[in-house]
């Protein structure tokens, strides 16, 4: 059906929820998503749900009447059609953001249109956390729904993994909540199968007692390189690793001035001033050092990022100094050795450790599908992000950056570190990151997917994201 008719359909019982082109409303979603790729996709409307029974009421709507829509938390992730579309109906979550807590402050009941930083704000003043996005600008939803890395991931593994209930909207309109003991095998397959199975309405978290931590950046120069890679790689295979320990470790390129610093973005997750895990960082001769002591929801509160072209990829890889400071020469050689990319604004690569205290966890509360155990140790996620302005080099950009993630791959597997792994929430079109959780769990998804959506609703009518059927 021709979207509009869609929209006129919806607009018989929601039609207060209800936005169109050139109207505020419309325009305040349209304009928040975080890549230019995703503002430039025009739906015929926008449906703003006010209530789980909202979407309970839409669905069908639009199932019924094949109607294409794309589902929208707080828009972070970059690739076009992922949170938006063209033409269809965009459902806009970001008004269900009721976020409380249990009488005992053990569970957490949290709204996917809530960012990370209101999540955080509300929880703070009980003196609990729950294990949520490091930048407070991405939504609940999407994040959770892909696996998710937090600053307390090393004690508690991914945000997913924290998860005890999901209440999601069926392609049929029903309502259902999927935990431990009722729809258990859809309650594992929500803990990193995306947007395959219903529109997620409510989450309920485990929480954590939390207080202040230490946090801030470490800033080396590029020259460094030997001494970072070996930091990295000793933080990162420390045995036993120290679960309050967190590190995101990033270096940039431009055209105009080559290689940036080293950026640490160190997190302790206990109010320690020098604690013994971050200090091979601070051995290595820094410009910059701001760890200071915080609360979670005032270091999470990063600056927006102009709107540009972005695009995410990713790897993962055993952890090794060597592997580390071959995977930069590498790109080194590709960056200097191929012609300019017009209106490229930088490349920007970082690694984060991903400790075996962390992937343990994969067995917890019924358990995820990501395929990653303790048994296959320590690792490194790798997020290969370039920005750019110019969408005439589109195709140059994901050309260079396939050229790029492949020799960090090669460079892997020469040292038999290359690992299957591609996490979901850095991933790019065409890496078929659910594919890499290993054909036991895909086909389980798939499985799910068939028995919660037999007519292939989230398959077929939104096409955004990563795919289950062929």
């Amino acid at each position: 059906m021709a979207a509009l008719s869609c929209c006129a359909l919806l607009a018989q019982t929601l039609g207060s929820n209800l936005a169109f082109p050139n109207t505020t409303a419309y325009e305040t979603t349209v304009s928040s998503y975080w890549s230019l790729q995703e503002v430039s996709l025009h739906p015929s409307c926008v449906l703003r749900p006010s209530s789980t029974n909202d979407l309970s009421t839409a669905v069908p709507i639009l199932t019924s009447n094949k109607c294409t829509f794309a589902i929208k938390s707080h828009g972070h992730a970059p690739a076009a059609g992922f949170a938006n579309i063209n033409d269809g109906v965009t459902i806009d979550l970001t008004s269900l953001k009721t976020v409380s807590l249990s009488a005992d402050k053990s569970v957490a009941h949290v709204d996917p249109g809530l960012s990370w930083f209101e999540v955080y704000s509300y929880l703070d003043k009980f003196n609990v956390t729950v294990a949520g996005g490091r930048n407070g600008a991405v939504g609940v939803g999407g994040l959770t729904l892909g696996g998710g890395i937090s600053y307390i991931g090393p004690r508690v593994g991914w945000t997913s993994d924290t998860v005890l209930n999901f209440e999601v909207v069926l392609g049929s309109g029903e309502i259902a909540n999927a935990n431990a003991t009722h729809h258990a095998d859809l309650f594992r397959a929500l803990k990193g199968g995306s947007n395959n199975f219903g529109i997620v309405s409510s989450i309920s978290f485990r929480t954590y007692a939390q207080g202040e931590i230490l946090a801030g950046n470490i800033i080396s120069p590029f020259s460094q390189l030997p001494a970072v890679a070996d930091a990295f790689a000793k933080l990162a295979n420390a045995t036993p690793y120290d679960p309050y320990a967190e590190l995101v470790t990033s270096v940039a390129w431009t055209a105009a001035a080559g290689w940036g610093n080293f950026t640490h973005i160190a997190a302790y997750t206990k109010p320690e001033t020098k604690p013994a895990a971050l200090q091979p960082l601070l051995d290595v001769a820094n410009s910059t050092n701001t760890l200071h002591i915080t609360p979670i929801s005032t270091w999470s509160n990063e600056s927006a990022n102009p709107l540009t072209e972005r695009l995410f990829y990713t790897g993962t890889y055993g952890v090794s100094a060597v592997l580390l400071q071959d995977i930069v020469h590498r790109w080194d050689a590709i960056l200097n050795s191929t012609a300019p990319i017009p209106g490229l604004i930088a490349w920007g690569f970082t690694f984060e450790p991903l400790p075996t205290v962390f992937t343990a966890h994969y067995k917890d509360n019924g358990g995820n599908p990501l395929g990653v155990t303790d048994e296959q140790g320590n690792m490194m996620v790798l997020l290969l992000s370039p920005v750019w302005n110019n969408t005439a080099s589109d195709t140059l950009v994901v050309e260079r950056a396939e050229s790029l993630l492949a020799a960090a791959d090669q460079a892997a597997k020469e040292l038999g570190l290359l690992k299957r792994f591609r996490y979901l929430n850095y991933a790019a079109p065409g890496q078929e990151p659910l594919r890499s959780y290993g054909k036991k769990n895909f086909a389980a998804l798939t499985e799910v997917s068939r028995k919660y959506d037999p007519n292939g609703v989230f398959q077929k009518l939104v096409p955004g994201g990563f795919k289950l059927w062929d």
